[in-house]
């Protein structure tokens, strides 16, 4: 590493763009550029679009440590590249996020999202009707009650201007078409009007709709001009003046504009605060006029934090959810192993950014590739054994994922994610993710057989089997010849569709998940995973998913196999103490939803010694 005299352009501590690789690569190895390199450690203003962008980075590290020689090792390990690819990172206005923090949506997509909303047909049709039709049905109203109690003030020709009116509304506004309803109070009392401007007397029968109609909407709103109806339009009118979520939406996209869309953002209460003053004189908003729960969720949706905060948040909704993050939570977990900030830092930025360039990085193939790279073999002596930093993370997930979602649990997705993790972390563990069937034999497949091995030796003599009407000796023998399709069939006989395989019915497929309580029994007994809120917590959470409003039949199915599962492994008192919170919840809920577990809750109660 030389001393370099000469004077370059810099920008944020890198020079500037229009160097070659090569000359970039010579600037970055002099102890000026070093030294540069490593205010960027600090400071953390760089960005790292591929993998070999960390490589530098990971130099300057090295000498800052003390590993003068590591480092030179490694620019002479690089040097014959510096021709072919940048090794430097990128400056950036803002800090690479921490190690542990995540982010659902980056802010582009975020920003898409809230683009494409536009105006809701059904909401600017009833602002259409409380500025436009209300205020004329009023002025009708008042004609009529005028009528009524002196017809001689009123003359023709005022009545032919409501008329015209009315044909000058209707022509501009089109989206309310509550007025065309030939039976409504306001239809009647326009076709009287029509009728008097033409010098035609009303029929008994119009005469009667006529006085009708305007009892209905003195009853119902009071007369015009009176405390209760000027009340009435007033919040009808604040209402209307309300600005449309879509104008919201348009506003925190311009707030959203000067952000790195390659990101998520830290600052979600800024970007969906009320209308500012200053905005509100650009815009036309109302000053201090809130922004919608449902354009919020969006912009936290792009909030970069821990998992458990997007968690608390309310960014990741679901299990289905989490499986879509766990591809951007993953690099930073597998950088937590390294004991210095930067380091750790530096080591999420490099991750993420293989993440970016290869959709399925977290295969083993692909982490291979990455962790023997150069310079991340460089700095592995300071951080953690890799197979054991995986470990830790493939456990993580999976205690988040069954803790925060007790009634639905890992779905296939997350289940292929934790696959892969399995095999980072080189555990004897298989993971059975759906298709449960070999494409070829139509049999079981080998995950299938080792989730039901774990079952059998977790579950046997337990709640889950006597509810289930199990016999795991049986699927113990199975398992010990190896016997796939045996396995298939005693699915098929289960769902009473003998000869059918896990491939060709729902009732087939749903056997096999029940025998293998696929994949919890696998997690629990060979990943060795413990929610900190207890087996009995996890049990009250799948019953307050079951009984929950609006599940569909398949969502308290999957609810209830998981209250089953978590209730097997709790002790005595912790089931017993689970059962009579379960009792008094029963007798607090509506009649039809306690109508719907009665019988399951019954099968259970037989099952519990």
């Amino acid at each position: 590493m030389n001393e370099n005299n000469g004077q370059q352009p810099t920008v944020a501590g890198l020079p500037a763009a229009g160097l070659s690789d090569a000359d970039l690569f010579a600037h970055c190895i002099t102890d000026d550029g070093l030294a540069r390199l490593e205010s960027l450690l600090d400071s953390g203003r760089y960005e790292v679009r591929a993998p070999e962008q960390a490589a530098l980075l990971c130099v300057a590290w090295l000498r800052r440590a003390g590993a003068g020689r590591a480092a030179a090792e490694l620019v002479e390990e690089l040097r014959p590249f510096a021709t072919e690819m940048r090794l430097a990172p990128y400056p950036a206005e803002r800090p690479v996020p921490a190690a542990d923090a995540v982010h659902r949506l980056t802010v582009g997509e975020a920003a898409g999202a809230l683009a494409r909303r536009g105006p809701r047909p059904a909401v600017e049709a009833q602002r259409e009707a409380l500025t436009v039709w209300r205020p004329f049905e009023d002025a009708l109203l008042c004609h009529w009650l005028r009528v009524e109690a002196d017809p001689a003030s009123v003359t023709r020709e005022e009545g032919a201007a409501l008329l015209e009116r009315y044909r000058e509304l209707a022509a501009a506004h089109t989206r309310c078409t509550g007025h065309l309803n030939p039976k409504s109070n306001a239809a009647a009392l326009r076709h009287g009007l029509e009728e008097t401007v033409a010098g035609r007397e009303l029929s008994p029968r119009l005469a009667g709709r006529v006085r009708h109609a305007v009892a209905s909407m003195v009853a119902k709103r009071g007369l015009p001009g009176s405390a209760e109806h000027t009340r009435l339009r007033r919040e009808q009118a604040r209402q209307a003046a309300l600005p449309a979520h879509h104008e919201l939406a348009a506003l925190v996209l311009h707030r959203l504009s000067p952000l790195d869309v390659s990101r998520g953002t830290t600052d979600t209460e800024a970007l969906t605060g009320p209308v500012t003053a200053e905005e509100a004189r650009h815009t036309g908003l109302p000053a201090g006029t809130a922004v919608p729960a449902s354009i919020r969720a969006t912009v936290v949706a792009a909030s970069t934090a821990p998992l458990e905060t997007l968690l608390e948040l309310g960014a990741v909704p679901s299990a289905e959810v989490l499986a879509e993050v766990a591809a951007r939570l993953i690099p930073g977990h597998t950088a937590l192993g390294y004991a210095d900030e930067s380091l750790r830092r530096l080591m999420a930025a490099m991750y993420g950014a293989a993440s970016q360039r290869y959709p399925l990085w977290w295969s083993h193939r692909h982490h291979a590739r990455i962790s023997g790279s150069p310079w991340v073999r460089a700095v592995a002596p300071w951080g953690n054994d890799p197979v054991e930093q995986a470990r830790s993370v493939l456990r993580m997930l999976a205690e988040v994922c069954v803790q925060a979602f007790p009634g639905s649990g890992p779905p296939n997705l997350f289940v292929l994610v934790l696959a892969a993790l399995v095999r980072q972390a080189e555990l004897p563990v298989r993971l059975a993710a759906e298709p449960f069937t070999d494409a070829y034999s139509g049999m079981a497949t080998p995950e299938l057989l080792a989730a039901a091995h774990s079952a059998a030796e977790l579950l046997d003599g337990t709640v889950y089997e006597r509810y289930h009407g199990i016999d795991y000796a049986v699927v113990r023998e199975l398992v010990a010849a190896g016997d796939r399709h045996g396995f298939s069939l005693l699915c098929a006989a289960r769902a009473g569709q003998p000869g059918l395989s896990p491939a060709t019915g729902p009732a087939v497929v749903e056997q096999a998940r029940i025998l293998t309580a696929s994949p919890l029994a696998t997690l629990v007994r060979d990943v060795g995973i413990v929610p900190r809120a207890g087996w009995d917590d996890l049990a009250r959470g799948a019953f307050t998913a079951a009984v929950r409003r609006g599940a569909t039949g398949r969502d308290v199915a999957i609810a209830w196999q998981r209250l089953v599962f978590h209730l097997s492994l709790c002790d005595a008192h912790g089931r017993a103490r689970v059962l009579a919170w379960i009792d008094d919840r029963t007798a607090r809920l509506p009649a039809r939803a306690a109508g719907r577990v009665a019988g399951p809750l019954a099968r259970l109660r037989l099952a519990v010694p």
